[in-house]
């Protein structure tokens, strides 16, 4: 991560984008716990740098975590942004490893299969998914499976969905106390640090 041109060292705004990310604080918070620690940051500042590193960040992470097992689950849940539901896609494997995530603005076959396409591309090509009963979630599925010459199973089963709603959870618990998102494209990079953070605390990830 390359922080030439900034005002501060790489490990000090590292830590300040993991206090936003990790805990449930607002940018003013975070300025206070750094100020605290002798550092005297503004929190405008401390949100341009969530912006502007939360992707390499995550870029990053991509590269380094462990390969996930060919047995996944799928699902979806609802996010506010400026007031608009948005739908947040999230897949991990029977052991509870993030596969991938994605926000989109609708929820359509479209959607799903746009991220369906990026888990796979990011990952490996799953031997069966196991989803809750959503015909666009199946549809989306046989249309990969059609134009790929795929045989990726279907499976229907809300209980073995338990594990991915469980990361939904810690999703909504995170964002749940601040004041909302005020774009689209702030909240899917918030939520991508989130993320990143959260599989991280999963020991999501490969060693150095």
């Amino acid at each position: 991560m390359n922080t030439k041109g900034h005002c501060y060292p790489k490990a000090i705004i590292l830590q300040a984008v993991y206090f936003k990310l990790r805990f449930t604080l607002s940018y003013r918070d975070v300025e206070e716990i750094m100020k605290m620690r002798g550092i005297a940051v503004d929190h405008a500042t401390i949100q341009r740098w969530v912006f502007k590193f939360t992707p390499i960040i995550e870029s990053q992470m991509k590269k380094r975590k462990n390969r996930v097992g060919v047995s996944w689950r799928m699902d979806e849940t609802y996010i506010k942004v400026k007031g608009i539901w948005c739908y947040l896609y999230r897949a991990v494997d029977k052991s509870g490893k993030t596969v991938d995530f994605l926000l989109t603005r609708r929820r359509q076959r479209m959607s799903i299969q746009s991220f369906l396409i990026r888990a796979i591309n990011n990952n490996c090509r799953p031997a069966l998914i196991n989803i809750e009963k959503s015909c666009s979630n199946t549809s989306a599925i046989r249309v990969y499976n059609k134009r790929s010459f795929s045989n990726i199973n279907i499976r229907q089963s809300k209980y073995l969905n338990n594990i991915v709603e469980q990361d939904h959870r810690f999703i909504k618990w995170r964002i749940q106390n601040s004041l909302g998102f005020k774009s689209f494209s702030s909240a899917r990079r918030t939520l991508e640090g989130i993320e990143v953070v959260h599989m991280l605390g999963k020991q999501n990830h490969c060693h150095d």
